[in-house]
């Protein structure tokens, strides 16, 4: 859902020089598969940066479509109507299922699972910041759904191209879902702003206002300003710029705005003819570090929910190993 992260991490280290000509021949056949842009699998040779990022990506992308279960899911219980409710069953469900396939891919790049959630409940590895905000009203899951799943898509579309296969081919079905997460959300608001009373109006507004910005901070800092980005690019692991998508995302939501009836909290707005793009105003970098480094509304809360369900789930884990066991235990008598 959410591949911010990648740009929000240090450098990372070169490789480590080749020292056989095997090595230089198969470096080669990577250079060449990816300036043609051709696809990497499992199996493939590739350098240690390149795997050491594709973890790293995959796995933080992992974890936003685990973390972002959080914020939807209390609001299950109170959705106002059974319609509602269904549909939000159904989107925090196929969340979880795009975290299961997004650590499936990431596990074939030769880390384990376990590793990679040890590595989010220490706090180790980072989620998209955006889901580190609360979620004070019924309006602000249909916000969600407009605003934060449609800055997903954007980030998302151009990773179905991703030269790691395992990865592209995952993001085909998570990009078709969440085309329904997006267009869910603007119908509950669109129920709203025109059928709605003047009190559910003001509440989608005040939603609005709230969500916008982190919003926009979604697709991580400024291309100038991002560390991994430039490399990303080169190994076709990133196809568009953060500041293009960004860009992108603000042109589409101004629209919807309109159809919608909401005002979007940027004085700075304004279309300008001789860019044929709408410009908008700064952007906070200091709040998006700040909640990046754990200093959110709701960093704490976040982390404390997943390692909470990591633990008491642990007997649903050893019972699922047991059973296997004994399966393969059965296995050789039943031959």
């Amino acid at each position: 859902m959410y591949t911010q992260a990648m740009d929000t991490q240090g450098r990372e280290p070169e490789d480590r020089n080749v020292r056989s000509l095997e090595e230089a021949h198969l470096q080669q056949r990577f250079d060449a598969t990816i300036d043609d842009g051709g696809f990497i699998e499992a199996k493939d040779w590739m350098p240690q940066n390149y795997r050491r990022t594709l973890i790293r990506q995959i796995s933080q992308h992992a974890h936003s479509e685990i973390v972002g279960m959080l914020p939807e899911g209390n609001w299950i219980s109170r959705a106002p109507t059974l319609k509602r409710k269904a549909i939000l069953l159904a989107k925090v469900q196929d969340e979880g299922g795009h975290g299961l396939y997004l650590y499936a891919a990431a596990e074939t790049l030769g880390t384990s699972r376990d590793e990679l959630l040890a590595a989010l409940h220490s706090g180790k590895a980072k989620y998209s910041s955006i889901f580190n905000y609360p979620t004070l009203t019924w309006a602000d899951v249909g916000v969600i759904g407009w605003l934060v799943d449609g800055a997903a898509i954007m980030n998302q579309v151009p990773i179905c191209r991703c030269s790691y296969a395992p990865y592209a081919r995952a993001m085909i079905r998570i990009c078709r879902e969440e085309s329904f997460h997006q267009r869910q959300g603007f119908d509950s608001l669109l129920v709203m702003m025109e059928k709605g009373t003047d009190a559910q109006r003001a509440m989608v507004q005040d939603a609005v206002d709230r969500w916008w910005w982190p919003c926009l901070m979604m697709f991580g800092p400024p291309d100038d300003q991002s560390p991994n980005s430039a490399q990303g690019m080169r190994w076709g692991i990133k196809r568009v710029s953060n500041d293009e998508l960004r860009q992108k995302f603000v042109d589409a939501t101004v629209e919807q705005a309109k159809v919608l009836g909401v005002t979007l909290p940027d004085p700075g707005l304004k279309w300008n003819e001789a860019r044929g793009h709408w410009d908008f105003g700064a952007i906070d970098w200091d709040e998006f570090w700040n909640v990046v480094n754990g200093n959110g509304p709701c960093n704490r809360e976040r982390l404390a929910a997943r390692v909470k369900a990591w633990d008491e789930g642990a007997w649903v884990r050893e019972a699922a190993l047991a059973h296997a066991a004994k399966q393969r235990e059965r296995e050789p008598q039943a031959a």
